[in-house]
């Protein structure tokens, strides 16, 4: 499990690539900074594909997951 952070230069924007077990990561939050700083992200993380993938993740890969709960 080896991680390794390089950055690449994107329209003269900085962005971070992560690799973790020969997979590359690329942040979500450097590409978002580049254009409308933290709307972007409000933006996203509200849209009902948006959570509907993150009460999905929760359910695969954390346990106690209370999915009743989030649905609400």
């Amino acid at each position: 499990m080896s991680k390794k952070l390089r950055k690449i230069i994107v329209d003269g924007k900085e962005i971070t690539i992560q690799t973790y077990d020969k997979e590359d990561y690329i942040s979500l939050t450097d590409m978002a900074k580049s254009q409308l700083q933290d709307v972007v992200i409000i933006k996203w993380l509200s849209l009902k594909n948006t959570i509907e993938y993150l009460g999905e993740w929760e359910l695969l890969y954390n346990p106690d997951f209370n999915y009743t709960e989030f649905g609400i």
